[in-house]
């Protein structure tokens, strides 16, 4: 009974977030969409007006944007164009978007910062217009456990240089695949429910 728990539960958790991910979004705002939103505290914002990006060396895929506190930055491929595709709260609960209070610019080591408006009137920083996430699964500064999770498009670590439709085929081709059995090797086959 307890084995068939353990793998209940987490396919329950993962088909709640994959339905929830997998709907589409257009740029409008509703009062529903916006109630849906979690507060902006819940985002990856460091509590100023200022979010820093930076470059760091990943282990498993080379260098990559990474947040103040070293967690690695993702965008999703299908994001393009001002489309936001993460909007619902179980998706936001899982990408924390990089925001920027109002009026806030974001800084760092990386040029081409830029900032949108969300759906839900929150300020994201963008980088070469991608708009950059964190990823609950990183627990500690390094980690790139959601590096191509498959959702409505790919969720990939950001490399510098690489422009809006070069990124995502530049940082797989880039990233030699591990073959030892990390803890961050399952997520390319989906381990986190996408």
């Amino acid at each position: 009974m307890q084995n068939s728990m353990k793998v209940l539960v987490p396919t329950i958790a993962a088909s709640v977030v994959l339905s929830a991910c997998g709907s589409s979004s257009s740029s409008k705002t509703s009062a529903s969409s916006a109630e849906s939103q979690p507060p902006a505290s819940q985002a990856s914002v460091a509590g100023t007006s200022s979010a820093k990006v930076k470059t760091a060396v990943s282990p498993k895929l080379g260098t990559v944007l990474v947040d103040a506190q070293g967690m690695t930055l993702y965008h999703l491929t299908a994001e393009q164009n001002g489309k936001f595709i993460c909007t619902s709260t179980a998706c936001l609960q899982v990408w924390h978007p990089l925001t920027v209070h109002a009026g806030g610019t974001p800084s760092g080591s990386v040029e081409t910062l830029a900032t949108i408006k969300r759906p839900d009137g929150s300020v994201q920083v963008t980088y070469k217009g991608q708009p950059l996430y964190t990823f609950a699964q990183d627990q500690v500064a390094g980690q790139a456990n959601g590096q191509g999770i498959k959702d409505v498009g790919t969720w990939m670590a950001v490399t510098p240089g690489a422009g809006a439709s070069s990124a995502a085929s530049s940082t797989t081709s880039g990233a030699s695949p591990s073959p030892s059995s990390s803890s961050e090797g399952s997520s390319k086959s989906g381990g986190y429910g996408y």
